[in-house]
């Protein structure tokens, strides 16, 4: 692992993400610092001394040598960063003042409570503005208003938050109850006119799995302890349409039949990659059907868990037409 970038953190304006990068794209690890230890490193670096800064669990410790920074946390393996690298890295981070967050997202739950505020004045003392505004609304607003807007916590929106793709499993034998609340989330999908247009291969053959990562690039995850194949069915999809229309609508059945899917396996602790590339006709011969697959859906226990990645800003993914 190498030490590669600062961050902001997500829930606060006064601490910090280290990132480091393996090999791997996907391959990445994170220490997340408050104010106060973000500070007594600073410290540290500022007069080019050595030194150690007790992290807030107090068992976890960065100890600063002049050559290596080494990272000792807690149930986790070390990491190090060059010295001077980090020390360059984390001054001019500091020097930065930082954009308050406007969107505020509680740090135990991804959605119990969002709220958008501005840090100067408070909404009572404000004449004329009233709380109720759309959520979407105050996150694209140019000079976003400090309201509040309730919702209620759920387990789906901690999972789209925590959710994370992996390329490498443990061989940890998927207990049999998760699988079924898998393949349940698929059948429980919305489809066009209800008609389930998609068929899903559930792949327990060794050497089926080994064939399918041949027809995959040589993808070598694609032989995960469990391995689905979505395929589309436009034959079941009985409304009165052109087959270039049904075939889009089995098409997107397929796909949201396999994101349910995903996002149960996430509900369950475990992890997934979605595969897109294959030969087809390969695929096509290995399961013996002449449904057109769709995607491949790897999934088990994670090697080892990971922060989710940053996403661009919201209001720069929202485009609102009025």
């Amino acid at each position: 692992m190498k030490f590669q970038t600062i961050e902001p953190s997500y829930t606060s304006k006064d601490g910090c993400r280290l990132v480091w990068q393996g090999v791997d794209e996907d391959d990445t690890d994170v220490v997340i610092l408050n104010k106060k230890e973000l500070e007594n490193l600073v410290d540290i670096f500022a007069k080019n001394s050595t030194g150690d800064v007790e992290l807030e669990d107090q068992s976890s410790i960065i100890r600063v040598n002049s050559d290596v920074t080494q990272f000792t946390l807690t149930n986790h393996r070390l990491l190090e960063a060059k010295t001077n690298d980090l020390q360059e890295k984390v001054l001019d981070f500091a020097k930065i003042p930082h954009e308050p967050q406007y969107v505020y997202v509680g740090t135990k739950e991804f959605y119990p409570s969002v709220w958008i505020r501005d840090d100067e004045k408070s909404l009572k003392d404000v004449p004329g503005k009233s709380p109720k505004v759309s959520l979407i609304q105050a996150i694209l607003s140019s000079e976003p208003e400090k309201i509040r807007q309730d919702l209620s916590p759920t387990d789906l929106f901690r999972v789209f938050a925590t959710r994370r793709s992996t390329r490498k499993f443990e061989k940890t034998k998927v207990e049999d109850w998760k699988v079924d609340k898998i393949l349940s989330a698929a059948d429980v999908a919305p489809t066009a006119g209800n008609f389930q247009g998609f068929q899903v291969f559930l792949i327990k053959n060794k050497d089926t799995k080994q064939a399918l990562v041949e027809a995959a690039n040589k993808q070598p995850y694609v032989n995960a302890p469990i391995v689905l194949v979505f395929c589309t069915d436009p034959s079941r999809v009985k409304l009165k349409f052109p087959p270039e229309i049904l075939e889009k609508f089995s098409l997107q059945d397929a796909t949201i039949a396999a994101t349910f899917s995903l996002l149960a396996a996430s509900g369950v602790g475990l992890s997934t990659i979605w595969i897109g590339m294959f030969d087809e006709e390969k695929v096509k011969t290995i399961l013996g059907t002449d449904l057109k697959p769709s995607s491949i859906l790897c999934i088990g226990y994670p090697d080892k868990k990971k922060p989710p990645k940053s996403r661009r800003k919201l209001k720069e993914l929202i485009k609102v037409i009025e």
